[in-house]
C-alpha cells in the first residue's frame, strides 16, 4: 500500500507556478546561444582512471590535469575503502583496481591511508587477478599480468563472413567499436611507455604470472562452457595462424576505424572506443600529429570536465538527448522551443548509411545520434523524443525531418515487435557467453523502454493502433510486463523509468486507462511511493534490488513516477499531488534540484550514469504538465511524452 502523505497540505496554484517560473528560468540560463542544451555526463571512477593511465601510455602527462583527476578520483572513494560503480553503492573490484593504479600514477604515496584502506578492500575482494576482461586488459597494456590473462579474440576475425555465428554486426554498435581497435591491441601487445615506471603488484594475491584460472566460471549457460573450451583451442592454434591474414586484418581493422572516425567527437563517440583508437595509432607508429592520430587525440581531451579544483573525464557527451528532454519540458511549461528544434534539425543524420543498414539494407536514414556528431549510430530512443519535439512545435518546416524519421524508425522495428536502441535484429544472444563479454552487456536486443517512445512518437504523428506495427509493437510491449505490473527500464533506473516511458507510449497510443495492464502498472506505481511523497530506486535493482525502490527519493525519478501516473488518467490521484509537494518542496532557491544517486545506466550491473541534466529538466516536466491537466478540461496528456 502506498505511504499516507506527512505533508500538511497540497501546493497552492501560486506556489505551483512559482516552482515552475523558477525551473524554467534555470534550464533557459543552461540553454547555449544557439539553443542547445548540453550537461555533464558522469560515470564511476573507470573513465577518469583509464584516462589517468592512457596519458602514462602515451608518455603524454598532464601533471596539473592529473592532480585535479586525483581530487576527483579521492572524493568518491567509497566507505568500504574501494570505489563503486554509482554514488553510495558497494564495493567493485575493477574499478578500484584502475582507480588505485591511477592514483599511483598520479604520485600518491601506496602507503597513504586512503591507498592502504584501497588495497586492503581489493585483497579482500580477490586480489587484482578477479578483475573483469576489460581491467585485466588495461594490465597487460602495462604488463601488470601476462596476455594470457584476457580472452582470446583473434584479429582475424575481420575477415569472418556475415553467416558466421561470431561476426562483428551480430555485438552492439558500442561492442563493436570499442573491439575492433582492441583488437589490433591485442593481435600486437604493446607495452606503455609508463615512464614513471608505476606498477602495483601489490594488489594481486597469487602472482600475475602463476595464476592458472583467468578465464573461469561461473558460466551462465552450456554456451558458456562450450566458448570456455572454444578460448582453450584458440589460444594453442594462434602461434601458427598465417601471418599475411593477420596482416591484412590489421588493414581491415584500422579501415573500419577511419571510416568513422568522426572527428573531433570520435570512434562511435564513447571513451572505450576513442581511447582504443588513440593506442592503436600509437602501436601502428603513427606519429601524435599525424591527422588521424591528433584528430583522436583530440576527441578523447574533449570529454574532459575541468574546474578549478577537480576535473574528470567523461564516458560521452549528450547534447541531442539533454536538447530533446529540456525542449519538451520547456514546451510543456509553454516557452518557446523554435531555437532548439532549429538546433536540432541540422543535426538529423541524412546522408550516412550506418552500420545499422546491414539488417536493413536500402532503408533511408533519417535518425538522430546522441552526441554532436555520430552518423554511423543514430540512436532510435533520440530520434523519438527529437521528432515527437519538432512535431509539437508545429512549425511546417520540421515536416520533412519528422517523414524521414518515421520512416527510419518504421523500418528499424525488429521481428519481435520491438525496438532495440541502435540497430534492429541485435539478438543473438549466445554472444553473450563467450568469455570476452563477462560484462553480459555485448547486445542490443529491443527493450520496452525505447519501443514506448517509438510507440509514443508513432502515435504522436497519427498512427493508429490497427497499423501492423503500432499492433506488433503493442503486443510486444503487452508480453514485456513485469508480474509485479512494472516494466523494466534499460537505459534508465529501472522499473519506474520503464513503467513511466510505456505508461506514455500507452496513453498516445489510445489504450484506456481501464486496461487492466495500465491498472497494474498504476497500482504497481502507488505501492512504491515513499513517505515523503517522492519515488527512488535502487540501481542495485539491476541485481537483486526491490523494484522501485531505495533509501531516498529523486527529483528525476518522482518525475517519471508522476508522468507516468498521468498518462494514465491518474493527475487527480491523491497520490500525484503528494509527488509534486514533494518536487516543490525540495526545489532549490535557484530553481534547480540537487540529486546525488544515479538514476540511469550505461550497462546494468557493470557501468551507471549520472545524467547532470535530468535533475532539472525531468521535474520541470511533470510539474507543468500537471498544472496543465489541471487547467484544462481532460485529464488525458495530449503528447506520446
Amino acid at each position: 500500500m502506498p505511504f499516507e502523505t506527512t505533508l500538511a497540505s497540497p501546493v497552492t496554484d501560486d506556489a505551483l507556478a512559482e516552482t515552475i517560473a523558477r525551473a524554467q528560468s534555470a534550464l533557459e540560463q543552461r540553454q547555449k546561444p544557439d539553443g542547445h542544451w548540453v550537461f555533464e555526463l558522469e560515470a564511476d571512477a573507470t573513465i577518469p582512471a583509464e584516462y589517468v593511465l592512457l596519458e602514462h601510455f602515451l608518455d603524454r602527462i598532464d601533471a596539473p590535469l592529473q592532480a585535479k583527476i586525483g581530487v576527483y578520483l579521492r572524493s568518491i572513494q567509497g566507505a568500504h575503502g574501494g570505489w563503486p560503480l554509482f554514488h553510495d553503492g558497494a564495493f567493485d573490484i575493477s574499478a578500484s583496481v584502475k582507480a588505485y593504479f591511477a592514483l599511483k600514477a598520479i604520485g600518491d604515496d601506496p602507503d597513504a591511508p586512503h591507498m592502504r584502506r584501497a588495497r586492503e578492500a581489493i585483497l579482500a575482494a580477490g586480489g587484482a587477478e578477479r578483475t573483469n576482461v576489460f581491467t585485466r586488459a588495461q594490465l597487460a597494456l602495462f604488463g601488470e599480468v601476462p596476455w594470457r590473462a584476457v580472452p582470446v579474440m583473434p584479429l582475424e576475425i575481420m575477415h569472418l563472413p556475415l553467416w558466421f555465428p561470431f561476426h562483428l554486426s551480430k555485438v552492439s554498435y558500442w561492442s563493436r567499436t570499442v573491439i575492433v581497435p582492441l583488437l589490433v591491441l591485442m593481435a600486437l601487445r604493446p607495452r606503455a611507455r609508463n615512464a614513471r615506471n608505476v606498477h602495483v603488484p601489490e594488489l594481486f594475491r597469487t602472482p600475475p604470472e602463476q595464476v592458472k584460472d583467468w578465464i573461469r566460471g561461473p558460466y551462465r549457460s552450456a554456451w558458456g562452457r562450450f566458448f570456455k573450451q572454444l578460448d582453450t583451442v584458440l589460444r594453442a592454434a594462434q602461434p601458427f595462424f598465417p601471418r599475411r591474414p593477420r596482416e591484412s586484418a590489421i588493414a581491415k581493422a584500422v579501415a573500419f576505424v577511419t571510416e568513422r572516425l568522426n572527428g573531433e567527437d570520435g570512434l562511435g563517440a564513447i571513451y572505450p572506443a576513442m581511447a582504443n583508437t588513440v593506442m592503436m595509432f600509437d602501436t601502428l607508429g603513427y606519429p601524435p600529429d599525424h591527422p588521424h592520430a591528433a584528430i583522436a587525440w583530440q576527441a578523447v581531451r574533449k570529454l574532459l570536465v575541468v574546474q578549478e579544483d577537480r576535473a574528470y573525464c567523461q564516458p560521452c557527451l549528450s547534447p541531442i538527448w539533454d536538447t530533446g528532454l529540456a525542449g519538451h519540458a520547456m514546451a510543456e511549461a509553454g516557452a518557446a522551443t523554435d531555437a532548439a528544434c532549429d538546433w536540432l534539425r541540422g543535426k538529423q543524420i541524412t546522408e550516412t548509411v550506418g552500420d545499422w543498414a546491414v539488417r536493413r539494407p536500402g532503408l533511408r536514414p533519417g535518425g538522430w545520434a546522441f552526441q554532436y556528431e555520430n552518423a554511423h549510430y543514430p540512436d532510435v530512443d533520440d530520434t523519438a523524443v527529437v521528432a515527437m519535439l519538432l512535431h509539437r512545435n508545429g512549425d511546417p518546416a520540421h515536416d520533412e525531418s519528422i517523414a524521414r524519421a518515421r520512416e527510419w524508425i518504421v523500418g528499424m522495428q525488429s521481428s519481435d515487435g520491438g525496438w532495440g536502441a541502435f540497430e534492429p535484429e541485435n539478438t543473438h544472444h549466445h554472444l553473450n557467453h563467450i568469455p570476452f563479454a563477462d560484462h553480459g552487456a555485448l547486445l542490443d536486443p529491443p527493450t520496452a523502454d525505447v519501443t514506448a517512445r517509438c510507440v509514443s512518437f508513432l502515435a504522436q504523428t497519427g498512427m493508429e493502433t490497427d497499423d501492423p506495427v503500432m499492433a506488433r509493437a503493442l503486443a510486444y510491449l503487452r508480453r514485456e510486463q513485469e508480474p509485479d505490473g512494472s516494466w523494466f527500464g534499460r537505459w534508465g533506473t529501472n522499473y519506474i523509468y520503464g513503467t513511466w516511458s510505456v505508461l506514455c507510449a500507452l496513453n498516445a497510443a489510445g489504450v484506456p486507462p481501464e486496461d487492466p495492464m495500465v491498472r497494474r502498472a498504476v497500482a504497481w506505481l502507488l505501492s512504491v511511493q515513499r513517505e515523503d511523497g517522492g519515488w527512488g530506486e535502487d540501481e542495485e535493482s539491476y541485481a537483486q534490488a526491490p523494484h522501485g525502490r531505495y533509501k531516498e527519493s529523486t527529483p528525476s525519478q518522482t518525475a517519471w513516477a508522476l508522468l507516468g501516473l498521468m498518462a494514465a488518467g491518474e493527475a487527480e490521484n491523491p497520490g500525484v499531488a503528494r509527488g509534486i509537494a514533494y518536487l516543490s518542496s525540495t526545489q532549490r532557491t535557484d530553481g534547480e534540484w540537487t540529486e546525488l544517486p544515479y538514476t540511469a545506466v550505461g550497462f546494468p550491473r557493470v557501468f551507471y550514469l549520472r545524467y547532470h541534466g535530468y535533475r532539472l529538466y525531468f521535474p520541470l516536466l511533470a510539474l507543468a504538465r500537471y498544472r496543465n491537466l489541471r487547467r484544462g478540461n481532460t485529464q488525458r496528456v495530449a503528447y506520446g511524452f
